[in-house]
């Protein structure tokens, strides 16, 4: 706060009175809060890759007939959808689905995590302000809490909010009625949600990988909104280095993208991509350094295995956590690694794409 002296002020030396001093005409300000995007930002503002209705969205063609099925059920009846779980690996599209859901019902949705919610009234926020048919999806549902799981049991089955008021003896339950919802629930891991939890939900949908061709179809859809020139062979050499999911798909379109810009190349063709995602050490099965590493240091170290979890670990540097879940199972969805009882074992097909000769063969030339 400024304070104001009610003194009067001295006269100056040559016996003028003193003149406020008048501050130099500040330069002028770069207004941050513009509306409108600045010249250097006009066109870097991509359109959001995500489909919006079942049309746009490609692959899983089983997944979509069931829930067309339950949403065309649904509107004649004039019912809200049945709760929804969906559960696969991650980058699958859970929560593009729940997205288009909302779109194709005509309602709104909200998206949470489940870690998110660690507190009784966070949940209990969301779940007071849906309006009837709105859409409230939660990802990696498998990691709620115990009281907010408790919360959700009445709220899925009877639409209603149940709260204690009051401690000790003077407690007392309150039962708050909710609007009818549809909880889309996403996990990776299915068998670590609860029965209670689980028999709650009327349909319960896996999503699987994708095909080659089906990725090859979202790259070339992706590379349209992303105003990207990409060929259908170009397309084919992404698709097929991605896992069979269209998160990473997409993800490679882009870094293939930054390369082509800087090397002004004006289409992705399959050599333009496979130059590039050999610099990003993305091999064509969709292997990266630390997958090789691994085979590598099975077979060249080990004879093939069978050798234990942390050994590997240990030679290689990795987090044995990190090795079994997030590259253990694509080696072995591909048929790269096989886990026994005794420990991990490198299989022919892993000898011959890192291009050592299997075991058996090894012996056949002796």
């Amino acid at each position: 706060m400024a304070i104001i002296s009610s003194k009067k002020q001295p006269p100056e030396p040559n016996g003028q009175p003193r003149k406020r001093r008048e501050s130099a005409p500040a330069a002028p300000k770069e207004n941050v809060l513009q509306k409108e995007a600045a010249i250097d930002e006009q066109g870097k503002q991509e359109e959001s890759i995500r489909p919006q209705k079942f049309a746009d969205y490609i692959g899983q063609k089983d997944l979509k007939d069931v829930l067309d099925i339950a949403i065309k059920a649904a509107k004649s009846r004039g019912e809200v959808l049945d709760h929804l779980l969906l559960y696969g690996p991650p980058g699958l599209g859970k929560t593009t689905m729940a997205m288009i859901l909302a779109s194709e019902m005509g309602v709104n949705y909200k998206i949470t995590s489940a870690p998110a919610l660690e507190r009784p009234r966070d949940i209990v926020g969301l779940l007071v302000n849906l309006k009837p048919g709105d859409i409230l999806f939660i990802d990696e549902i498998h990691r709620l809490s115990r009281m907010t799981e408790e919360i959700l049991y009445p709220a899925m089955e009877d639409c209603r909010l149940d709260i204690t008021v009051g401690k000790g003896s003077s407690a007392r339950i309150r039962s708050i009625p909710l609007s009818k919802f549809t909880l889309v629930g996403a996990t990776t891991r299915v068998g670590a949600l609860t029965s209670p939890l689980r028999d709650r939900f009327g349909l319960i949908q896996k999503l699987r990988f994708y095909e080659v061709d089906e990725l090859s179809k979202i790259v070339l859809r992706s590379s349209q909104l992303l105003q990207t020139n990409v060929s259908e062979d170009g397309a084919t050499e992404i698709a097929k280095r991605s896992r069979g999911t269209p998160r990473i798909a997409n993800r490679l379109l882009k870094r293939v993208r930054d390369y082509a810009e800087v090397k002004s190349c004006s289409e992705i063709t399959q050599s333009i991509a496979a130059e590039a995602l050999q610099l990003f050490q993305v091999d064509p099965c969709g292997l990266d350094w630390t997958d090789r590493r691994m085979l590598s240091v099975i077979i060249e170290q080990f004879n093939g295995g069978p050798v234990g979890l942390e050994t590997i670990a240990a030679a290689t540097g990795e987090d044995s956590q990190t090795i079994e879940e997030v590259y253990e199972p694509y080696l072995m969805q591909i048929g790269y690694l096989s886990r026994t009882p005794r420990g991990r074992i490198a299989t022919k097909a892993a000898y011959k794409h890192m291009g050592f000769t299997p075991p058996n063969e090894q012996l056949s030339l002796l």
